[in-house]
């Protein structure tokens, strides 16, 4: 075994804690445990804002994003605000022949069992007008005022921008009130709430209905 000791005041060469010269400092560790450098933490897959960046950015497209309305509440919040739109509507069209009569080809009167032999007066048609107008208003005012309508509000939920989560602009929302509202008063009522209903359900991974995909919009659940 060697004697050999260091000088006086000097540290030995294997010391982890000998001082260095000045300017021979080690360069700080970036933060790895093991030392060495560590690499960079990966950039997050979504940017800013309660729902990311990119729609399909990231392994997961609903992370970070609230809980999607289930498709029960989400259609009765529509019957909650059809309601409260028509039978204002239906009262004040009393006066003048109510709002929602039908008449067959032949002038006869109601005839449930062949409704699709139903055709649309002229009064009936003005009438849809006008309705189509009242509810295109109120969807797109509530929508772009904080995204809940009368309905989504008593049932917490509220529409949002499917890219960043904010309340939709004028024209998202004006979008979305039209592409909902047209076609199921002016066209095809039946056939356009069955297949809104069916992608509520069965839409991946957003549940988008027709109106939605149009406007880039998602509907979630708030406090």
């Amino acid at each position: 075994m060697s004697n050999d000791q260091p000088p006086p005041g000097q540290p030995p060469e294997d010391d982890p804690f000998r001082k260095r010269p000045p300017g021979d400092q080690p360069p700080p560790s970036s933060g790895s445990p093991y030392g060495g450098s560590a690499p960079p933490p990966p950039p997050p897959p979504y940017g800013p804002g309660p729902y990311g960046g990119g729609p399909y950015g990231g392994a997961d497209p609903l992370a970070g994003m609230p809980p999607l309305a289930e498709p029960g509440k989400r259609i009765l919040a529509r019957l909650i605000d059809f309601l409260i739109i028509s039978i204002p509507l239906y009262l004040i069209s009393l006066p003048w022949g109510g709002a929602v009569g039908m008449s067959d080809g032949n002038g006869n009167d109601d005839d449930v069992s062949d409704v699709f032999a139903q055709t649309y007066s002229g009064h009936q048609l003005l009438w849809s007008l006008i309705g189509l107008v009242c509810y295109v208003a109120y969807d797109t005012y509530f929508t772009h005022k904080d995204g809940r309508t009368l309905g989504k509000r008593l049932l917490k939920m509220r529409v949002a921008m499917l890219n960043d989560g904010r309340v939709p602009d004028t024209g998202a929302a004006f979008l979305r009130a039209v592409v909902l509202w047209l076609p199921a008063l002016l066209c095809c009522p039946c056939l356009w709430w069955l297949i809104n209903i069916v992608l509520m359900f069965t839409d991946k991974p957003y549940r988008q209905g027709l109106q939605d995909k149009a406007a880039k919009t998602v509907v979630v659940t708030v406090n």
